[in-house]
Formats: C-alpha cells, structure tokens, sequence
C-alpha cells in the first residue's frame, strides 16, 4: 500500500505550525530571562504595607509599589530597565523616598517598559495631595519615560534618566531634566547618548558619578560587559536619590 502524500497546503500548514511554535517558545524564553531582584532588595519590599525607616512600603491594587515618606515633597513614578525584575529598584526607591519623595515603582508587562509604556496611567490618581510629579527610568526605562513625558505636557516637573537617553524630542519641556551616568559604565551607548543631547532642553543638566557604574542603580547582581565599580551600590544609589530629590 502506497502512502499518501501530503498535498502542498498541509505542507504549509505544518511550516505555518511549527514556526509559531517556535516563536512562541522563543517569546517565552525571552521574557523569563531577566535579571532577578538581590535578597536585598526582596528584603526591602517584602514588608508591603509595613514601615522601614521612616518609609512606608505600600502595595497598589495594579501591583506597583509605593514608597510613601511621612511627609513627602513631591512624586516620583520609576520606570525599570529592560528585562530587570522591578523590585531590583526597591533599594534605590527607599532612598529616593528618605529625600521626601513619594515613589512608585512601576511593573511593566514582561519586564519590559518599551512595551508597556503607559504602564504610569492612574498612578497620580491614587495620590491626589501629591502637586508635582517627576518621572524617571533606568536605561530602556528611561526610554519609555521619556516618551510617557512626551505625551502627558504639563504633567511632570523633571525627567531623569539613569544611564539613559531619549528617543523622543524634549527640546521644548517645561521642567528640569537630570541625567546620571557611572563612569565605569561599559553599558551604554555614549555615542547615542551624546547625540541624544539634541533631544533635550538646552538647560539639562549631568551627574557623572565617579566610580559607579551600570548596574549599580538596580539590586540585581552584575551585568555582562558592564565595567566594575569603584564605589558600592548604597553609595551610587544615594548619591543618586539625593541629585534627584535636589530637582525638587
């Protein structure tokens, strides 16, 4: 008995199949490589709805979090970098909220704030006594905030970017703009980051932070090709919440 051979549609059916297998396998794999948060960092956001120095560590109905001062001066929402468990940031947010500012650390889907760049919408809503706003993102997460500063005028007072740079035009925003880079940072694009300067008002200012690096701003181990740093991560993290709450 003879067999059958597939006509040429089943063929393509098969390749249709099995390629979407693949890129679904791909896509799977892809978003459950990321860098996971320190025990630090779990430690400092493991007490949701607790207080730690003087900060407390709230949990929001979408799964953000907030870190509230007793008596905050003003917001910061944060956007991670690319492919970084969120709570990596949880140290740098308590930092950032012992200057006086009220943080909310943003979970964007799959770890990925170039995706979910309106991952901010409703969070000012939740903190109505809060009057002026900055947003703020490290690497890729600088990216998406800039593009959610872009789109929302009058909304934000400062933008920051921690080793990062703007892929929109900010050339005319009405309020401050800080960047902080490590020089030991071997992370980012200097080069794109120089260029990237045209996107920015004539006034923004840099904070070169000797001897921190890329990493650093986060709780989540080393980074490949990332340069070492000279300083420790609670140094370049408070050196960072204090530069960002001076925009204040």
């Amino acid at each position: 008995m003879t067999k059958k051979v597939p006509t040429l549609a089943k063929r393509i059916l098969v390749i249709i199949a099995a390629s979407i297998a693949l890129l679904l396998f791909a896509a799977i794999w892809y978003v459950n490589d990321y860098f996971r948060a320190d025990g630090q960092a779990l430690s400092a956001i493991a007490d949701e709805n607790g207080r730690s120095d003087g900060v407390e560590v709230r949990k929001l109905s979408n799964g953000d979090y907030a870190f509230i001062p007793d008596r905050a001066i003003a917001g910061l929402v944060f956007y991670p970098g690319a492919k970084v468990q969120p709570e990596a940031y949880a140290p740098l947010m308590e930092e950032c909220a012992k200057q006086g500012l009220l943080c909310v650390l943003l979970k964007p889907a799959f770890n990925l704030a170039i995706i979910d760049m309106d991952a901010a919408d409703g969070t000012f809503e939740q903190f109505p006594e809060i009057g002026s706003w900055i947003v703020a993102g490290h690497s890729m997460g600088g990216v998406a905030a800039a593009d959610y500063a872009a789109r929302h005028v009058g909304r934000f007072d400062g933008v920051v970017f921690l080793a990062s740079y703007p892929a929109c035009d900010l050339g005319d925003f009405d309020g401050k703009v800080l960047s902080i880079v490590g020089d030991n940072d071997r992370i980012l694009n200097r080069q794109k980051a120089q260029e990237a300067r045209d996107n920015l008002p004539a006034e923004a200012q840099e904070l070169i932070i000797k001897g921190g690096n890329h990493a650093f701003f986060g709780n989540y181990g080393e980074q490949p090709n990332d340069g070492a740093a000279a300083i420790s991560r609670a140094e370049q993290q408070t050196q960072t919440a204090e530069a960002i709450a001076n925009l204040v």
